[in-house]
């Protein structure tokens, strides 16, 4: 396996690796500036738990950041696969946690674009869009 940079050419590659990039930057956003995604989501973490925040910085920044850096490095239709049901559980998690828990705006606009981001990767990978 050579280690070229696979550069995305068609608009299905474009597509999915728009969709790695975006999930790449959410994990930077996390990893460095925890606080602040917390707040766009409409959380916070009270003084007493900042030990909280290595959560944000561990497992879920290192695994978005990980997962899209992966996607971008390998450029292979089953990764962005991966990528896309990754998304898609996200959301699918989403719904069940707005049935369950309540549904406000900020709920809906994040179930929308985790839906957009699973749809971009899949769209490539399912070979609808080459």
């Amino acid at each position: 396996m050579g280690l070229d940079f696979p550069w995305p050419i068609t608009t299905g590659e474009w597509l999915a690796w728009t969709s790695a990039a975006a999930t790449a930057m959410i994990g930077l956003l996390y990893l460095f500036a925890p606080r602040l995604m917390l707040r766009l989501s409409g959380l916070a973490v009270p003084l007493e738990r900042q030990q909280a925040l290595a959560h944000l910085r561990g497992p879920i920044a290192g695994f978005l950041l990980g997962v899209g850096l992966g996607a971008i490095l390998l450029g292979q239709p089953l990764v962005y696969l991966v990528l896309g049901f990754a998304w898609g559980f996200t959301a699918f998690g989403r719904v069940i946690g707005m049935l369950s828990d309540g549904a406000g705006l900020r709920n809906f606009l994040h179930l929308i674009a985790e839906t957009g981001l699973a749809v971009l990767a899949l769209l490539f990978a399912t070979g609808i869009v080459p």
